[in-house]
C-alpha cells in the first residue's frame, strides 16, 4: 500500500507537470503602410479580374445563344420546308468535314480547301458552294472559338467591337450574295481564292507583315480595325475566308499575331450563324453536303485542339496553295464558257 506521501508525489508531479517556461516565437511586425498597400493592390487586382471573367463569361454566353438560335434556325427550315428531301450525308460529305476543320483549327483554313474538294470530285453546284460553306462549317467554328477565346489573351473591347463589325458586315453581304447567279458566284469565287492562294503564299514565303505586342487596339487603328473586319466578314459571304487576311490586318495593326485567332474564330463563330440564316431561309445551300460538314467538323477540332496541337504543316501549305489556284482557275474557266453558251444560245 502507498503511503499519503507517494499518493501527493504523483498527484503534484506526473498528473500536473509542470508548464514550460520558454518565451513564445515572436510575430513580425507590419507597418500600417504596408498593409493598406496590400490590401490596395489585391482589391485592384482583383476587381479586374472579375471584370475580365465577367465580360469573357458574357462572351461565351452570347455565343452560346447564337448557337442555339443557328440550330433552332436550321432544324425549323429542314422540317417545316425541305420534307423529302435526303438529308443523311454520304462518307465523302462527313470525310471531307473532318479533313478540312482539322487542318482549319491548325491554322490553314477551311473554306479554299472544301471548295477545292467539292469542285474536284463535282459533288454540289457551283452556285451554292459559297452558302453551302457558311452553313456546313458554322458549327465547327464556333467550337473553336470557345477553346481560342478561353486561352489566347486578348483586349475584350478590341475582340468584342471587331465581332460585331464582322456580324454586321456578314449580314449585308448574304442578302446580296445568296440571290446571285451561277456565273457571278463562279467569277467572285474564282477571283476570292486566288486572293486567298497569295496570301498562303505570302505567308508560306514569310513576307505578311510580322505584327507587334499589343493585346488591342484603341483610336485610329481600332477604327481601321472595325472598318476592315467590317469588309472580312461581308468577304465571307462569297467564300473567301476570314482567317488569312484578318491575320495579316491584325499584324498590320501591330497586334501581337497570336491575338488574331481569338479574334478571326470569335468574329467566324458569330457572324457565321448570321449569314447562314439568311442562306438557310432561302433553301440556297447543299443540305446534305452541309449537314456532312458539321457532322465530320466538330470532332475534327477537338481532336487537333486537344490531342494533336501542332504538326508540321510546311508541305501541307505549298499542297494547299497548288490546289487552291487549280480550283480559283476551274472556277474562272467554267463561268467563260458558260458565257460562251449563253451568248450561242442568244445567235441561235
Amino acid at each position: 500500500m502507498r503511503s499519503g506521501r507517494a499518493r501527493e508525489w504523483e498527484k503534484s508531479s506526473i498528473c500536473n507537470p509542470p508548464l514550460s517556461r520558454s518565451p513564445a516565437p515572436s510575430l513580425p511586425l507590419l507597418s500600417p503602410s504596408l498593409i493598406v498597400g496590400a490590401r490596395l493592390a489585391f482589391s485592384a487586382n482583383w476587381h479586374s479580374i472579375r471584370a475580365m471573367l465577367t465580360i469573357k463569361t458574357w462572351l461565351f454566353i452570347a455565343l452560346g445563344g447564337f448557337a442555339a438560335f443557328y440550330l433552332i434556325t436550321w432544324l425549323s427550315a429542314i422540317q417545316r420546308g425541305r420534307a423529302g428531301e435526303p438529308i443523311a450525308p454520304g462518307p465523302i460529305h462527313a470525310g471531307i468535314g473532318f479533313v478540312t476543320n482539322f487542318f482549319d483549327t491548325l491554322g490553314i483554313g477551311s473554306f479554299a480547301t472544301t471548295t477545292s474538294f467539292f469542285k474536284f470530285w463535282k459533288l454540289i453546284k457551283d452556285e451554292v458552294i459559297p452558302s453551302t460553306l457558311n452553313v456546313g462549317h458554322t458549327l465547327p467554328t464556333i467550337t473553336q472559338a470557345f477553346i481560342y477565346i478561353a486561352v489566347v489573351k486578348v483586349d475584350m473591347l478590341t475582340l468584342i467591337l471587331l465581332i460585331a463589325a464582322s456580324i454586321l458586315g456578314t449580314w449585308l453581304g448574304a442578302g446580296v450574295v445568296a440571290g446571285w447567279s451561277r456565273r457571278n458566284v463562279q467569277i467572285g469565287m474564282g477571283l476570292a481564292l486566288l486572293v486567298a492562294a497569295t496570301l498562303m503564299l505570302m505567308a508560306q514565303l514569310g513576307i505578311a507583315a510580322a505584327g507587334g505586342l499589343d493585346l488591342g487596339l484603341s483610336g485610329t487603328r481600332l477604327a481601321l480595325g472595325i472598318a476592315g473586319n467590317f469588309m472580312l466578314g461581308a468577304l465571307m459571304s462569297l467564300g473567301i475566308g476570314l482567317y488569312g487576311p484578318c491575320l495579316i490586318m491584325i499584324s498590320l495593326l501591330g497586334m501581337d499575331p497570336t491575338t488574331a485567332f481569338p479574334i478571326m474564330m470569335g468574329s467566324c463563330a458569330f457572324l457565321m450563324p448570321v449569314g447562314s440564316a439568311r442562306f438557310i431561309q432561302k433553301k440556297s445551300y447543299d443540305l446534305r453536303a452541309a449537314i456532312g460538314l458539321a457532322i465530320g467538323g466538330i470532332p475534327a477540332v477537338l481532336i487537333a485542339a486537344f490531342i494533336v496541337k501542332s504538326l508540321p504543316l510546311t508541305a501541307v501549305r505549298w499542297l494547299v496553295v497548288v490546289v487552291v489556284v487549280y480550283t480559283a482557275i476551274s472556277m474562272l474557266r467554267s463561268a467563260m464558257v458558260e458565257r460562251q453558251a449563253a451568248v450561242a444560245k442568244q445567235e441561235a
